[in-house]
């Protein structure tokens, strides 16, 4: 196994994690984003996102991109400098191999080379074994916080009502 910062080759592989992310969340339909958005935000000039893969070499001795990480930093106003981890996924056949716990290894250490003052993720509460991963690896789990977002039809009629 090989953790390494992506690159615009890799983001077909990576669209493929995010899709089976997003029917592991129950929200199959939910991804709009293509391959060439992608490479556009995660490569450009500025770049929006960073992004880990895991890679194995598979059965026909060729690399195979079985895992991801996705993070991009944030500022705090009281903290300062931090990483918020978008998407940490780990292939179902990979699941239960260390894979994810690399991954995750592999963004603290980034933060620590960035000297962030902190990393933030959401987690689903009915995935229980990464709530209790999270919990065992030292994270806080913030109970009393709620995610707040609102979607591009939801932005166009907030703006409409003006």
């Amino acid at each position: 196994m090989n953790i390494r910062k992506g690159n615009p080759e890799d983001m077909k592989s990576v669209l493929g994690l995010i899709q089976e992310l997003a029917i592991f969340e129950k929200e199959p339909d939910a991804v709009v984003i293509t391959e060439e958005d992608l490479v556009r935000d995660g490569f450009g000039e500025k770049p929006l996102f960073h992004v880990f893969v895991a890679e194995i070499e598979n059965d026909e001795q060729q690399k195979e991109i079985v895992g991801m990480a996705v993070y991009y930093y944030r500022y705090s106003t009281w903290k300062g400098k931090t990483i918020h981890l978008e998407d940490l996924v780990v292939k179902e056949k990979m699941r239960g191999t260390g894979l994810g716990s690399a991954l995750y290894s592999e963004i603290m250490k980034q933060g620590k080379r960035d000297n962030v003052r902190r990393i933030d993720w959401n987690v689903l509460d009915w995935n229980t074994p990464a709530v209790k991963f999270y919990e065992n690896s030292g994270a806080k789990i913030l109970e009393e916080w709620r995610v707040v977002q609102m979607d591009e039809a939801g932005i166009n009629s907030f703006l409409e009502k003006k």
